[in-house]
């Protein structure tokens, strides 16, 4: 008996050791992981700014983000920005968008008419939509959008992110004086550059971290007298857009302002060159964007600025 005694003690310790190994692995497991920490990629939003046939220079833009792979979250357009916006978020590639601004003239989208309202109607654009579109609703598009226009009796900005998608275009390509205005529910809807030159706030409100305003600042006056009616608008407006920089600028990270000022309202036949200078003005502000990328590790991204100002409600196309 006084032979095993030591034996026994030490299967007796030997036990003792595995169940204190058990336990400690057992308390390793239940102690909480270390959270993995993912980098932050801030949300870009692009916002296309009016300019009707300069709007090509858009494509150009959006060109280059793709090349360079910079993940666009959401779009907000004005007139042919909306356009542009519209039929890019609903899945019609680059390459596609190239060759339908290659064969667009100012016949594509409207029509002389005789009217108290304007002296042309923007009625064809409806066949060039469900032509161009992917998605027919806000709701389908593989990127959101929103579409500016404004309440032509009460000046309120109107900003569309559901329903229908043609008719808001319309509305916000609706150019006072030139295009009959477009009602929706109700409400008579002209060109969104009267409220949003640039979409800048929209898309912020839409959730976008940072922002890429893109303006196309052309002339439209060359100096002296006025030619005709058209000029007298088109000048008016430039004016106005100019007075309204500072509230659109504000809400921008990066505006970017491809040199369209050689170029016509009407120069859709210079869709290669406005392509060009889209894609140049771009190009040279990737450093910033990129710098915006490189950092996305840095802890939280930056309070959104939003400027004071009057925001409305969304409001449905149907």
């Amino acid at each position: 008996m006084c032979c095993k005694q030591p034996e026994v003690g030490f299967v007796v310790s030997l036990g003792t050791k595995i169940i204190r190994s058990v336990r400690a692995f057992g308390r390793g497991l239940s102690r909480p992981l270390e959270p993995v920490v993912q980098p932050e990629v801030p949300s870009i939003g692009v916002a296309l700014g009016g300019g009707f046939a300069r709007g090509i220079a858009h494509v150009g833009v959006l060109k280059v983000l793709e090349e360079e792979g910079i993940p666009v979250k959401v779009v907000a357009g004005t007139s042919v920005g909306a356009l542009i916006g519209a039929v890019y978020c609903s899945g019609v590639s680059v390459e596609e968008l190239i060759h339908i601004a290659a064969s667009c003239r100012f016949t594509t989208f409207a029509r002389w008419t005789l009217s108290r309202y304007g002296f042309a109607s923007n009625d064809r654009m409806v066949a060039f939509l469900n032509n161009a579109l992917k998605v027919r609703s806000f709701e389908e598009l593989r990127i959101p959008l929103g579409v500016t226009a404004t309440d032509f009796n009460s000046g309120e900005a109107v900003v569309f992110h559901s329903g229908s998608i043609i008719d808001p275009v319309r509305a916000s390509c609706a150019y006072p004086g030139m295009f009959l205005p477009v009602e929706i529910r109700g409400r008579y809807l002209v060109d969104g550059m009267l409220s949003h030159p640039v979409p800048s706030i929209p898309v912020r409100e839409m959730g976008a971290d940072k922002v890429i305003a893109v303006h196309l600042k052309g002339t439209w006056s060359s100096g002296g007298a006025p030619r005709h009616l058209f000029d007298v608008i088109g000048q008016s407006f430039a004016i106005a857009q100019d007075a309204m920089a500072s509230v659109w600028r504000s809400a921008s990270d990066l505006v970017v302002e491809p040199d369209v000022a050689g170029f016509a309202y009407d120069d859709f036949r210079r869709a290669d060159d406005l392509l060009k200078v889209g894609e140049i003005a771009m190009r040279a502000a990737l450093p910033e964007v990129k710098k915006w990328l490189a950092t996305q590790s840095a802890a939280v991204a930056p309070a959104k600025r939003t400027p004071t100002v009057t925001r409305p409600a969304p409001m449905p196309a149907d």
